[in-house]
């Protein structure tokens, strides 16, 4: 595997002023030569200004958070990452990578969870190259690289858990979003690890049920809502009416015994558990014959 290094290269100022010089100086000497005859001279001061005008093509510049991945005839001779002026070798080949952080969103895809329900997805990847020589070399097109195997990390995190949680602890993509999150970031990381590619961010941009499913999966979390809720009631309303049987006891407010009791309690429930507005009912005989 290639692994990025440092290429050597000269001060760009430098060199521009030297080569400009020599270009000057041997253009000077062509012209001077030519009322002499061309001869070897005149040769020699032509083939110095072919020089350097070919040493000129070796300048080039690095911009911030960008780098050169240097060739020289099909070999890796090194990357440079300095922004600045620089030269090399004119023979060589200097393709530009950028550093900078990147991200895109995936479209949204259409896969079945792990419970088999069929859902669209969508996530943000954040990303970046921090070795310019892997992403050149080891991938054909780095970019189109990372598109495909974050949406092919997305498909795989899709179909390994749920929806929703459907017991207590479970993992699921809508109600554990920070770990599924992480969860994401690991996998596109693995995968883009041979591009010389970091992975900053990857989340969850888009998550839904399947249009044909939508409406049925909604009915069921507001029966599942709904089932949560008078639970919650219930239990509300057991501890209140053992807390009112424990006072009237304690009190000696009245003395019931189990037959009353029981009726109490039924009343009781039916008004603290019930949806809607009792309506009192006056006994003006007795629970005896």
């Amino acid at each position: 595997m290639f692994r990025e290094r440092e290429a050597s290269t000269l001060p760009g100022g430098v060199m521009l002023v030297l080569l400009g010089l020599l270009a000057l100086g041997s253009l000077i000497g062509t012209i001077a030569a030519i009322p002499h005859g061309w001869g070897a001279t005149g040769g020699a001061w032509l083939a110095l200004a072919l020089i350097s005008g070919l040493g000129l093509c070796g300048l080039f510049v690095v911009n911030p958070n960008e780098a050169k991945v240097v060739q020289l005839f099909g070999s890796y001779v090194g990357s440079t990452k300095r922004a600045g002026f620089h030269w090399v070798n004119p023979l060589t080949m200097r393709r530009r990578v950028s550093m900078r952080v990147r991200n895109f969103e995936s479209a949204k895809l259409k896969v079945n969870d792990h419970t088999g329900n069929p859902i669209e997805i969508a996530a943000v990847v954040v990303w970046k190259v921090v070795d310019s020589a892997e992403a050149i070399f080891e991938v054909e097109d780095y970019q189109n690289f990372v598109h495909v195997q974050s949406e092919a990390a997305v498909r795989n995190l899709a179909t390994s858990y749920p929806y929703d949680a459907h017991q207590d602890g479970e993992m699921a993509l809508r109600s554990h979003t920070a770990e599924i999150a992480e969860k994401l970031k690991g996998e596109i990381q693995e995968r883009l690890a041979k591009a010389g590619v970091e992975v900053v961010e990857a989340r969850i941009s888009h998550l839904a049920y399947a249009p044909e499913i939508a409406s049925a999966m909604l009915r069921r979390q507001q029966a599942n809502a709904i089932v949560a809720a008078r639970q919650r009631f219930v239990e509300g309303a057991v501890g209140m009416v053992e807390m009112a049987l424990e006072r009237l006891a304690e009190n000696q407010v009245v003395e019931l015994d189990e037959e009353r009791k029981a009726a109490m309690v039924s009343n009781l429930l039916v008004v603290l558990c019930s949806d809607q507005h009792t309506q009192p009912v006056v006994n003006t005989g007795t629970l005896y014959p």
